[in-house]
């Protein structure tokens, strides 16, 4: 399947928001039983691309959204602000074949290029699959919580994974530079 990835924008809402209903609906990636609406969905866009995160869309040859990812605060506190949270969501015609994958390396280089030294992954019903392509794009597993949310008449486990950005930890950050300024407290 042919595809390309470009910058996500307020256009894409719509098909964002169809991908992360059947995501909610469906799955366990997303611990929310109801899904948002297009507004709730603008609205979390809005936040995301307004503080310089990257949101990054994969759109098939005809134009159509088969996938979105976006990199987000893992926590809100000033000391946080050198790691970032990953999301990436598949429309179930474009799973496993490589867009998810596309997606990922796109997000790191992005996160990386902007001065994030960590990500982690916060993998909702500990997806053999979602962790598979974690594991291929250098993330490691630091801790399990299990039954931290229960959903479609189950308990279900979140696994926790991180990946170093850049530098990491060998350097000290710039707190005058993005994503120094985020949080400043």
């Amino acid at each position: 399947m042919s595809f390309l990835l470009r910058d996500g924008s307020a256009a894409d809402i719509p098909a964002i928001t169809g991908i992360y209903r059947e995501s909610v609906l469906n799955g366990t990636s997303s611990y929310e039983i109801t899904p948002p609406s297009e507004a709730e969905m603008a609205q979390r866009f809005a936040a995301i691309v307004g503080q310089q995160y990257p949101y990054i869309a994969a759109a098939g040859a005809d134009g159509c959204l088969l996938g979105y990812a976006y990199a987000s605060a893992f926590r809100v506190r000033p000391a946080y602000r050198w790691m970032v949270e990953d999301s990436i969501y598949l429309a179930p015609e474009a799973r496993g074949l490589g867009i998810g994958k596309a997606l990922m390396a796109e997000l790191i280089d992005r996160c990386t290029s902007l001065g994030f030294r960590q990500m982690i992954a916060v993998i909702g019903g500990a997806s053999p699959a979602s962790i598979a392509l974690h594991l291929k794009a250098g993330f490691v597993e630091v801790g399990l919580m299990r039954g931290a949310g229960y959903k479609h008449g189950r308990w279900l486990d979140t696994m926790l994974m991180q990946r170093v950005l850049g530098e990491g930890m060998t350097t000290d950050p710039d707190p005058s530079a993005y994503p120094g300024t985020l949080f400043a407290g």
